[in-house]
């Protein structure tokens, strides 16, 4: 391994974790050791959070690296990776701080492990601020799961802001050789959609009809003629902790893409509201003639840099997410320039 650190400034771009996740997630995988400073600067709290150390640990632990600097509210870390080992990890942030970024900077890793890998991730299954986990397996596993990675999830618990206690088991296979390249050009017609609003808590059935009612009719004033199938759930008292809401998405074309859109339910606002934001973000997507949308878009931007070869997916403009994410795959690969 290189002793020469790449420097980072976390204030860059997105300036918030995002950088923080994908500068070390390529630490670990390329084994070159990182500092990276003003972290989160760009954020009303800037530097780590609890879930942000959270995240941070376990990369640590899983590449077997050293860590310094890290704490809750530090600005500045550096890393040195060692090897990655693939084995059982926990993560817990104490908070409804999100699973599913936790997921986002310890799945590449594992991915690359010499044996499998299981981690359980406590937190918010569905928060704000990022992709909820019903998303992230009916959007973002099938499109991934291409360049040759294979992963579970299991979701022993649902959590939600602001109590948290989720938990979710995600096992990752390592894929034993280089990630294979993948191209997504073509949208083609949309062929069929399906969802599922849910609420917890308190909250009554009623609530996730209203969102699921909502989102229908918003999408069959776009989409005719097609089957729209949206389940609507009562999440059990025992499976789920605190009070929340939500619906997520998925729009099937006749080529294989998935295209997906998703909102959260919120204090003061209509269940109606809820349904018809997430039927929008979807037919936005698809309207924009992109093969995935743009929550899931720089999601790939990582695997995309490793593959061996050329991959190419239609996107509509890049998110400042999107940019960020090729900005550190720039700075930490030999690719030069990802357009």
């Amino acid at each position: 391994m290189s002793e020469k650190l790449v420097e980072i400034d976390g204030g860059m771009m997105e300036g918030g974790g995002q950088i923080l996740r994908n500068a070390l997630a390529f630490s670990a995988l390329l084994k070159k050791p990182i500092r990276i400073f003003n972290i989160r600067a760009g954020r009303s709290t800037p530097g780590l959070r609890p879930q942000h150390l959270s995240g941070v640990n376990v990369v640590r632990d899983i590449t077997n690296g050293r860590l310094i600097g890290a704490e809750v509210g530090s600005t500045e870390i550096t890393f040195y990776p060692g090897d990655i080992t693939g084995g059982k990890y926990i993560a817990d942030p104490g908070t409804a701080g999100s699973i599913m970024l936790l997921f986002q900077v310890s799945f590449p890793c594992a991915v690359f492990a010499d044996k499998p890998t299981e981690f359980c991730f406590r937190g918010g299954t569905n928060a704000d601020m990022a992709p909820q986990i019903d998303e992230t397996l009916m959007v973002f596993k099938p499109i991934v799961e291409p360049f040759g990675v294979k992963f579970s999830c299991e979701i022993k618990k649902r959590g939600y802001y602001p109590k948290g206690g989720g938990e979710a088991i995600f096992k990752i296979e390592p894929c034993h050789s280089t990630l294979q390249p993948i191209e997504i050009l073509e949208p083609g017609n949309v062929v069929g959609i399906d969802g599922r609003s849910f609420v917890a808590g308190v909250l009554p059935i009623k609530v996730a009809h209203g969102m699921a009612d909502a989102a229908c009719r918003s999408l069959r004033s776009t989409f005719r003629n097609i089957n729209i199938n949206v389940e609507r759930v009562k999440e059990p008292a025992h499976l789920a902790v605190g009070n929340g809401s939500g619906i997520a998405l998925v729009a099937k074309t006749e080529t294989g893409c998935l295209i997906g859109g998703a909102a959260l339910g919120k204090r003061g606002v209509a269940a109606e509201e809820v349904g018809e934001k997430a039927a929008k973000q979807l037919v936005d997507a698809v309207m924009s003639g992109a093969c995935i949308d743009t929550f899931t878009q720089d999601q790939l931007v990582i695997f995309m840099a490793l593959a061996k070869g050329k991959s190419q997916v239609r996107i509509s403009s890049p998110t400042l997410h999107t940019k960020t994410a090729i900005f550190v795959a720039e700075l930490m690969t030999d690719i030069h320039k990802i357009s």
